[in-house]
């Protein structure tokens, strides 16, 4: 799973990424135009957002980003205590707010909270589509429990289109999601692995409910 944050404090930044890294993968921004042009590609499960930012403040990020029907999970992490800037912060559409100095406990469990409440069955670690089933922990796939042979990044493929299911999903989306943004290849992999995703299940049936979008990108729908 795939995380922002956007702190312009470095040092900061680095001891939150810290905290988190062992479970999820980070990425970072220092200032509010930076973290507002990642944050609005959709490719991340959270954003933990501060409010007084360079450029772009952390307010104007969000409001932004709800206003795009961006609506990737977002905590805000502020020094900013006053309940009039909670209020403003979950009006805006934060999903939580914590304010700092935190306690390291805290941040993973509240980080916890919001993905179970976004993704459903991740308290399983485990996602569903129909009979088909991914579980994150030893990265299996199965349908009707007969285990599915996937390579290295159709399962994280497959993991994202789960997540965005009946969302079109772009191929520059998925490139940057599961490849990252300083990735030595281009965008045609995802074609690849796409192709050899959707082959391996139509051996079950499958391969069907994965629709290409000329031009753009990918579905995953009934």
């Amino acid at each position: 799973m795939k995380i922002l944050i956007v702190e312009d404090d470095k040092i900061l930044s680095d001891t939150i990424k810290e905290c988190i890294d062992k479970n999820y993968n980070v990425e970072q921004a220092t200032d509010g135009y930076d973290g507002y042009m990642l944050a609005k590609g959709g490719i991340y499960d959270l954003i933990i957002l501060d409010l007084m930012l360079p450029e772009i403040s952390g307010f104007e990020i969000l409001s932004k980003l709800r206003k795009n029907k961006i609506n990737t999970p977002v905590l805000i992490l502020t020094a900013k205590d006053s309940l009039q800037d909670k209020v403003k912060g979950l009006t805006y559409g934060a999903d939580d707010y914590l304010v700092k100095p935190f306690e390291r406990e805290e941040l993973l469990a509240r980080i916890e909270a919001i993905l179970r409440r976004s993704i459903g069955d991740y308290t399983e670690n485990e996602l569903r589509f129909l009979d088909l089933t991914l579980n994150l922990n030893n990265r299996k796939a199965t349908i009707n429990g007969k285990e599915i042979n996937l390579q290295g990044k159709q399962f994280d493929i497959l993991e994202y289109l789960i997540n965005c299911n009946n969302t079109i999903v772009t191929k520059e989306q998925i490139f940057d999601k599961i490849w990252g943004f300083d990735s030595s290849t281009t965008t045609n992999v995802v074609e690849v692995y796409a192709s050899g995703l959707r082959k391996e299940l139509n051996k079950y049936g499958y391969g069907k409910y994965i629709k290409t979008i000329r031009g753009v990108g990918y579905i995953l729908s009934e």
